[in-house]
């Protein structure tokens, strides 16, 4: 399989792409990648998906959920490649069975259609969730993986076991799939926003008093989408990919958001165990108002480590390259203020 893409794909831009999650942050960027080298892209969305960041793209769209077998089998008729971006990405949620549904049974319905219908390649979007955090604030690489039993929250162990699922079939079954793992994008088209760009918003309206000892590796998702075509032009399948920026402390990030926003940066840093009782009741209340809180006790579990990653697989064997963060963040708050979430 490997030998038969290589000789039909290696330099040569063309062919249909299935693109899962082509609507959202990461999917809209790597739909927009894959159009500008010449692929020509198919989407698979909800109806009742906001398909504003597909705004002015050639895209063919195929309505359907990604865990009904018979839509996902239209979808994938005539298709390539597939681009499995798509994922329920919260941190809480009032049913967090729907987190796991859609991310792992989700993917065994995609990947059994793949397999089905003879796809060349699939480039599977896992995550760094998947990933064990190094020790000591240290920096975590591809062999650190992560158990479904050690992971943090119904987002984490669902995208464990939904790259279980994938591994499985690459294994057991040939599937000719390419694991990437993103680590928190950043910039224009964050439309829900996610976890990282509700703390930029959250941040830049002032509404961020304090900080806990904690970092994230952060990087553009434009760069992410490039590192995506990448793994399709030069990944091997059942190779995973870091595809990360640079590793940043959470204090330096609001610095930099108060810097860019003419606002003092806050200076306290707050005690975690003080922050359970505020995160119980704000969950409390999201129950009442079926709004995801902004602070959650997955989220503080989460804080307890430093999240840095290395991209230097990634950059060795797919020419992968990262910007710098600060860039990202500049677009991330131009696009919020243009779109009318920040003021």
């Amino acid at each position: 399989m490997v030998e038969r893409f290589q000789r039909r794909s290696d330099g040569v831009a063309g062919g249909k792409v299935l693109v899962t999650g082509a609507s959202g942050f990461v999917g809209s960027a790597v739909a927009r990648a894959l159009i500008g080298s010449g692929y020509s892209v198919r989407a698979l969305l909800r109806r009742s998906s906001n398909r504003i960041n597909l705004t002015g793209l050639d895209v063919e769209i195929a309505e359907g959920d990604m865990r009904d077998a018979a839509a996902v089998a239209l979808a994938m008729a005539g298709v390539r490649f597939l681009f499995h971006v798509a994922a329920d990405y919260r941190l809480w949620a009032r049913k967090p069975d729907e987190i796991f549904s859609a991310n792992r049974e989700g993917t065994r319905v995609l990947m059994r259609a793949a397999l089905t219908a003879g796809v060349e390649r699939v480039v599977y979007t896992s995550s760094v969730a998947t990933i064990a955090c190094a020790a000591n604030g240290g920096t975590a690489d591809e062999t650190m993986r992560l158990s479904e039993s050690c992971a943090i929250g119904a987002y984490k162990k669902s995208k464990v076991a939904a790259e279980q699922v994938v591994e499985a079939m690459i294994g057991g079954e040939g599937l000719p799939a390419v694991i990437v793992h993103p680590t928190a994008p950043i910039g224009p088209r964050d439309l829900k926003p996610t976890p990282t760009g509700r703390v930029i918003l959250e941040a830049a309206s002032g509404r961020i008093p304090g900080f806990v000892d904690t970092g994230l590796n952060l990087v553009h998702v434009d760069d992410v989408a490039n590192g995506h075509l990448a793994a399709l032009q030069l990944g091997m399948p059942g190779e995973h990919y870091i595809l990360g920026g640079q590793n940043v402390l959470l204090a330096e990030l609001l610095g930099q958001i108060a810097g860019m926003c003419n606002r003092r940066p806050p200076k306290l840093r707050l005690p975690r165990p003080l922050l359970y009782p505020c995160a119980i009741a704000a969950e409390a209340m999201a129950h009442v108002t079926r709004r995801e809180p902004f602070l959650t006790l997955d989220g503080l579990r989460m804080s307890k480590y430093r999240m840095f990653f290395s991209s230097a697989k990634a950059e060795r064997d797919l020419g992968y390259k990262a910007r710098p963060y600060p860039e990202a963040l500049k677009e991330a708050l131009a696009w919020f203020r243009d779109n009318g979430q920040l003021r």
